[in-house]
């Protein structure tokens, strides 16, 4: 059994008090934002069942968000199809974890960050972990607030587009979605980078 709050836990010990935890979400599909988040849980923090947004169901991560947003602070960041690709994937999940950082710290004197796999060149100490939000809880909060945030945003988009079903695939080249792009074309906020598009333009 993974001890979640291991990470968390040994920084308090050495009188450290506000650790962000950091994730992304949506490097992989074709439309839409890249979305992180910097989730900060107060000292003492428990969430049965919390775990990495992969793991869990849609009502379940529903659940635990509308917890999270009450009761932690966070800051969000959200880079733009355009900006992806401009500067290519890995750069912009980049740009949306310090967006995501910055806008915490515009709200408390973050002291350390905890990072999903990327490297970020901060001038607080950081440590970026492999399968972070599977082993830290700060990482795990980050990880459901990002993936919630990206979802509903593909939810409202397929209320406007309801034939490319952005509700179900969120935006993931599933076979159903690469067939209705070649039905219906392109609209705004393809990412024109990727391959599927890339093809199609």
């Amino acid at each position: 059994m993974i001890d979640l709050y291991k990470y968390e836990n040994e920084l308090y010990s050495e009188g450290i008090k506000y650790i962000g935890g950091v994730d992304e979400v949506g490097r992989g599909p074709l439309i839409g934002p890249v979305v992180a988040c910097c989730c900060v849980l107060p000292k003492g923090f428990k969430l049965e069942g919390l775990t990495d947004s992969k793991k869990l169901t849609e009502k379940k991560r529903d659940e635990y968000y509308e917890y999270l947003i009450q009761n932690t602070i966070y800051g969000l960041g959200i880079i733009d199809a355009e900006k992806i690709d401009e500067v290519n994937i890995y750069e912009a999940t980049k740009l949306a974890m310090y967006e995501a950082i910055n806008n915490v710290r515009k709200q408390i004197d973050l002291e350390y960050v905890l990072i999903d796999a990327m490297p970020l060149n901060l001038d607080i100490p950081t440590n970026s972990i492999i399968k972070g939000d599977a082993k830290s809880i700060s990482i795990a909060a980050a990880s459901v607030i990002a993936k919630v945030t990206r979802d509903r945003m593909m939810i409202e988009l397929d209320k406007k587009y309801p034939m490319y079903g952005y509700a179900k695939h969120k935006g993931y080249p599933t076979k159903a979605h690469i067939e209705a792009m070649h039905k219906y074309g392109l609209i705004d906020g393809y990412r024109k980078s990727y391959g599927p598009v890339k093809e199609m333009l």
